[in-house]
């Protein structure tokens, strides 16, 4: 039977998800399938990021992108600036690596956002989850573990989808001519 969305609230007690390396094919056993994991509801409101397990915080990121953009850094003063220009994994229509578990060995300068990173990269953009649980704020209305949905990111303006080009599509000569402050500015008033 199907539903009309929204016309009935179903309860799901268990949902199944296939491993990021296996192809669904229409022979896949049910047996390669494996629950998803469990979050607790809130639980970035009572835990702080050293105590959060891998999944949740996995589940912390807010799929913004931003971290995905190329940055330049001075060589003289140290100070970062951030291009408009995505590393080669992000898939710009999702705003989400497209190779995320290899991401480490196929792109040298990817940083992997750590305990240690939070507290380390001054460049991560206000709105970030993980700066903002690290600082003791709340996440805002728009964070998909507030609204329920990974759109509404999109849908608010803080996220790079339509905002970005390709690092195949720009040489490395021009990236400082694609130098833009967006990431740095976008800050939505409302917090959840």
């Amino acid at each position: 039977m199907f539903y009309e969305p929204y016309s009935e609230i179903v309860e799901i007690t268990r949902i199944w998800t296939v491993p990021r390396t296996t192809l669904i094919s229409a022979d896949l056993p049910l047996a390669t399938l494996e629950p998803a994991p469990v979050l607790e509801e809130g639980f970035w409101r009572r835990k702080t990021l050293d105590q959060m397990n891998q999944t949740e915080w996995e589940a912390l990121c807010d799929g913004c992108g931003k971290c995905c953009l190329i940055k330049l850094e001075d060589d003289d003063t140290g100070e970062v600036f951030t291009t408009d220009v995505a590393c080669t994994l992000l898939v710009a229509d999702t705003c989400r690596c497209g190779d995320y578990d290899n991401r480490l060995d196929k792109v040298s300068d990817c940083l992997k956002i750590d305990r240690a990173a939070v507290d380390r990269l001054h460049w991560l953009p206000p709105t970030c989850a993980y700066r903002l649980v690290g600082e003791g704020r709340p996440l805002y209305w728009w964070h998909h573990l507030v609204s329920g949905s990974r759109e509404t990111i999109h849908e608010a303006g803080m996220s790079v989808r339509g905002r970005v080009l390709m690092e195949g599509e720009v040489a490395e000569d021009d990236l400082p001519n694609r130098i833009v402050d967006w990431p740095e500015r976008d800050v939505a008033p409302e917090m959840a």
